[in-house]
């Protein structure tokens, strides 16, 4: 314990011990280990978006799948495709007011400005990403599989939903993150299966969106938390309704019954297997859509839950 000097009515000083809030408290940071992996997360983004395009775009096999989904959509094209047709109107729209009154509403009301510039900058660049991923990859090559040449990977519209959904994960608060995460994971979701359905992209279109989103919405959730740590503060799992961790259990159920309805429905087509394929294709790519929005769902609130600073720290 260290002491200063206070003065007496006496020709000696008095020790005192020295008050402890003198001290000025380090400011809190995430730990190393955090960027690190934020860092892989970002890279394996990346990484899955340049094998997504290889396999389903420059080879046979993955052109095929890819095609079959897209081709035997036309089956559910009648009351779920007039409803799909209906979301992706309202979709742009739906997304910018969504995203932006969360967005104004939390920053103006907890003045998180940084955050808001740093969510909104990576939304817009993802977007923006995704629009010269279709200009600048090349166009499928002919691999036997009757397809349009043209490229359409990744989804616009995906890209739209996902990322504004992010931005939305990034700017609600630790604790809210769960639920938000949640929700935003079914919307972009149900976007890239509405694509389907109304066949304007291929699964491996969505999966590619998801995965641009990725690449920029990680490192901008790392800024959000370096440049935020006063708010980036919660007291863990199951602490507030919308920290439970049911919001985390959802997510991985339905992936792992996606899961299963793929694997189930390709043996059946498989060599050996007992059906010929209608729409099992079509199952096959709404179930790689659904596992891949959901899992990285998963991944970002537990990623970011385990940055986030505990509240007794």
């Amino acid at each position: 314990m260290t002491f200063r000097q206070q003065s007496t009515s006496g020709d000696l000083p008095a020790q005192v011990p020295e008050s402890p809030a003198a001290k000025p408290r380090p400011e809190w940071s995430p730990r190393k280990g955090i960027a690190m992996l934020f860092a892989l997360a970002t890279v394996a983004c990346v990484a899955a978006l340049a094998a997504t395009y290889v396999f389903f775009v420059r080879t046979t096999t993955g052109q095929f799948i890819d095609e079959s989904a897209l081709v035997e959509a036309v089956e559910l094209s009648g009351t779920a495709g007039r409803a799909a047709t209906k979301l992706l109107d309202w979709l742009p729209a739906l997304s910018v007011v969504i995203a932006s009154v969360v967005v104004i509403f939390v920053t103006i009301l907890r003045r998180r400005w940084a955050a808001a510039g740093i969510a909104v900058a990576a939304c817009v660049g993802a977007n923006l990403a995704t629009q010269i991923l279709k200009d600048l990859l090349p166009v499928r090559p002919y691999r036997g599989v009757e397809t349009l040449e043209l490229n359409s990977l990744p989804s616009g519209h995906t890209t739209m939903a996902a990322s504004a959904a992010a931005a939305v994960f990034l700017m609600v608060s630790p604790r809210w993150r769960p639920l938000a995460g949640f929700l935003g994971g079914s919307f972009a979701v149900a976007t890239g299966v509405s694509t389907l359905i109304n066949q304007w992209h291929r699964p491996a279109d969505v999966v590619a969106a998801f995965l641009v989103v990725g690449a920029f919405m990680i490192p901008a959730g790392w800024l959000v938390i370096r440049t935020g740590p006063r708010w980036n503060v919660w007291d863990g799992y199951n602490q507030h309704w919308a920290s439970a961790r049911v919001w985390l259990a959802l997510p991985v159920l339905v992936g792992l019954a996606a899961a299963g309805v793929a694997v189930f429905g390709l043996l059946s087509i498989a060599p050996g297997g007992q059906e010929s394929s209608t729409t099992t294709y079509f199952w096959a790519g709404t179930s790689l859509i659904v596992i891949t929005g959901y899992l990285g769902t998963v991944a970002g609130v537990w990623l970011f839950g385990l940055a986030a600073r505990q509240g007794d720290t």
